[in-house]
């Protein structure tokens, strides 16, 4: 039987290259994807260890993008997040519509580093506390913690 072989995943970093934590998302990325990719072959040396391991992890394609998303990246996302996670997305929302709302008066306020796993409707943005700390949120599942 003939099947299409699907594609990999596309991963999408909204990156910020001014931002010191958006950069450490981005080398991170690039070598995750590296990693994943890497293979051993027959010639090379009997201890294929490190080659194995990655073989566990997902390939997949990273898109780097500087500019903001378009509207309906942006709809994407919101919908990701869920409706309380807004103020995640676009600096100081409240809701979708309001996010909608300031990114079109300002899409500088596109909170970046902010990474979105499109096939599988997954999202992880860096964000400041009210503290000042360093929070992230990922997975529509509101997992949050300071770093």
């Amino acid at each position: 039987m003939f099947r299409f072989r699907k594609g990999l995943d596309v991963i999408t970093l909204f990156h910020s290259p001014t931002a010191p934590a958006s950069m450490r998302v981005h080398s991170l990325l690039k070598q995750a994807s590296a990693a994943a990719g890497e293979t051993a072959t027959e010639d090379q040396a009997s201890d294929h260890t490190q080659q194995t391991k990655s073989s566990t992890q997902t390939q997949f394609e990273l898109n780097v993008i500087e500019d903001a998303p378009t509207p309906d990246q942006l709809k994407s996302i919101l919908e990701y997040v869920g409706a309380n996670g807004a103020g995640k997305v676009v600096q100081g929302a409240t809701s979708e519509k309001d996010a909608f709302a300031k990114w079109k008066k300002d899409n500088g306020s596109f909170q970046r580093p902010l990474t979105v796993d499109w096939n599988n409707g997954k999202f992880c943005v860096i964000y400041k506390t009210a503290r000042g700390k360093l929070g992230f949120s990922f997975n529509n599942c509101n997992s949050r913690a300071a770093i």
